[in-house]
């Protein structure tokens, strides 16, 4: 009898049957006939409760009269219907082992080519990112460090399906570290998610610029954009390009200010410094959508604050601002590292899409204020 046959004689069971299985149990033995006659029920009902308790092993025909049957421990029926379900799940595992090792066998051509074209792989499509960032999460065992930009544009349910996947890899034990943009801490499912993902262990931190979409795993994978508006991504396996990635995040993460419950004072610190960087910026010449791209806020929002600063420096035009600001000492604060804010500012820089462990945000959904 196969698993499903098992199953289906198993959903038969009937309250009659379980009398007649008890009127069995009690006599030692008896015929069909005498088992009708004794509980009640006509031939038919009598025979037809033998034969399901027979498919079910729960009586059992005497081998010198096969018209008499007797009554059998449960356990024992059990056991004899589980030993052919229990021996083809051993032939199925056997089988799936059979194909995993003919597989395998394949394993060093595909590592050694891997190898020869380099430590430098790029997957084309979001269907490609998704399995590979899924199998990198699966494997980390020790550390994932992720810078994601923006801030301003998540939704509940992304966040609540980072926190799914955050759960997941934290309760592993793997230390998890994520970089947000400061406009992170005004947007209410950032600040939800933060606040839970935080009581299970990850680490969240908002800078004013941030260098890039950027996840590494156990500081031997490493994820980064392709260039262009594109899902795709670059998967680095090259360990000193690793290191150089690393040490940038890790720079980035010493300045950033920890992501705790918004407070009053924090929040005027954080707002000062996003003030701050775009009076830098808007000296600097950048245009507005650049200066959005650095700070990780909509166009919208970026062309308030720009509008806010005229207004304040009593400006006219950017050149003006820059002047005003300047002898005003408002441009005197040391300048962050041109080093490590150049991906995200580059105009033709895509991001990579969120990973399934790090709480990443989805990609901006219209505008939306700092």
């Amino acid at each position: 009898m196969g698993l499903d046959d098992t199953l289906a004689a198993a959903g038969e069971l009937q309250d009659s049957d379980i009398a007649v299985y008890a009127w069995v149990l009690g006599h030692g033995s008896a015929s069909v006939d005498a088992i009708a006659a004794r509980t009640g029920a006509d031939a038919g009902e009598g025979a037809a409760a033998v034969k399901r308790l027979l498919k079910l092993r729960l009586l059992q025909q005497h081998p010198d009269e096969p018209a008499t049957v007797f009554a059998v421990a449960p356990e024992t029926a059990a056991a004899q219907l589980a030993a052919p379900v229990e021996a083809e799940i051993l032939h199925q595992r056997q089988r799936l082992s059979g194909i995993r090792r003919e597989l395998l066998r394949a394993a060093p051509t595909y590592d050694n080519r891997r190898s020869a074209v380099g430590a430098v792989e790029v997957l084309e499509n979001l269907h490609l990112v998704r399995e590979a960032l899924a199998q990198a999460s699966e494997r980390c065992c020790e550390e994932i460090i992720a810078s994601q930009p923006g801030g301003g544009a998540r939704v509940s349910e992304a966040m609540e399906e980072a926190l799914v996947r955050d759960r997941a890899v934290l309760e592993r034990g793997v230390r998890l570290r994520t970089l947000y943009h400061h406009t992170a801490r005004f947007n209410g499912p950032s600040q939800a998610y933060v606040a839970a993902a935080s009581a299970l262990g990850g680490e969240y931190r908002t800078a004013h610029e941030l260098f890039g979409r950027l996840i590494v795993f156990d500081r031997e994978t490493a994820f980064i954009p392709v260039q262009g508006d594109s899902w795709g991504a670059v998967v680095i396996r090259e360990p000193s390009t690793i290191a150089y990635l690393c040490e940038i995040f890790e720079q980035t993460w010493d300045r950033a200010t920890p992501f705790t419950a918004a407070v009053g004072q924090q929040l005027e610190t954080v707002s000062r410094e996003i003030h701050e960087t775009i009076v830098r910026l808007l000296a600097a010449g950048l245009k507005d959508e650049a200066i959005a791209r650095r700070l990780g806020m909509s166009l919208r929002t970026a062309r308030r604050h720009i509008a806010d600063i005229m207004g304040d420096l009593g400006a006219e035009s950017r050149f003006q601002a820059g002047v005003r600001a300047a002898t005003q000492g408002l441009l005197d604060a040391d300048e962050p590292d041109a080093t490590l804010v150049a991906p995200s500012a580059r105009p033709g820089v895509g991001p990579v899409p969120t990973p399934p462990p790090s709480g990443a945000p989805e990609r901006p959904h219209g505008n939306n204020s700092s």
